[in-house]
């Protein structure tokens, strides 16, 4: 099995490390707060989890995840990630993160900025558009009729390939949007977006609802950018 470093370990990332164990995965967690404060995590995982600093956790593992604010990437360690296949979750909430010039005129993606970051390693956009509860609550067997299916972008078909087989192993179907530009058409407020999986979005949100690759194309086909209102 693969081993999955984490660096960042909230909601999102709490909640892939649980679906990696219960896959048969080994974790390695980190955030910006030190190893001691993962502690109640890990222990609740049990003996496939650890804590770590984001440097060894980049280190350690086969496949990272990359779930902190935007606004803090260029903090991601980028020498122990060289040749490492990176899944980043990052959206873009300029009232958290601060403005940048290049995500508000869309001459770029979150993810791009990720992969010049790490110019060694290969970036793959995955996990940013459905809600924690969502993604903790819908992972199906393979070849269930009700698994819901999770876009992903990236520039490297390997390192796509490797992202589809891991989230296979976590209980999801993918759809390949193309390469990380296109990683705007599941971003925060599109059509894609978290509210898609959510039976009932205007009231009970924590309710998830399957959604299936046919549903994702045609949501994914709809999207517009924020330019085009």
């Amino acid at each position: 099995m693969t081993t999955v470093g984490l660096i960042g370990s909230g909601n999102i990332g709490g909640t892939v490390a649980r679906l990696a164990v219960t896959a048969g995965h080994d974790v390695v967690l980190s955030n910006s707060r030190g190893p001691e404060t993962l502690k109640e995590l890990v222990d609740e995982l049990g003996p496939r989890a650890r804590a770590a600093t984001p440097a060894e956790a980049a280190a350690a593992g086969d496949l990272v995840v990359v779930t902190i604010p935007l606004r803090a990437y260029r903090d991601v360690p980028a020498e122990p990630l060289a040749g490492t296949t990176v899944i980043d979750t990052n959206n873009y909430y300029p009232e958290r993160d601060g403005r940048y010039p290049e995500l508000d005129d869309e001459s770029t993606t979150t993810s791009e900025l990720l992969q010049r970051h790490l110019p060694r390693s290969r970036v793959v956009k995955g996990f940013n558009n459905i809600y924690f509860k969502h993604l903790l609550g819908l992972a199906r067997p393979a070849g269930a009729a009700d698994r819901t299916a999770l876009p992903v972008a990236g520039d490297d078909a390997t390192a796509k390939a490797e992202v589809t087989a891991f989230l296979d192993s976590l209980g999801y179907d993918t759809v390949d949007v193309g390469p990380l530009a296109e990683g705007w058409r599941f971003q925060r407020d599109t059509s894609a977006y978290a509210a898609l999986y959510a039976a009932d979005p205007a009231g009970d949100f924590d309710q998830p609802a399957p959604v299936g690759a046919e549903r994702l194309r045609a949501a994914l086909a709809a999207a517009r950018r924020y330019a085009d209102g």
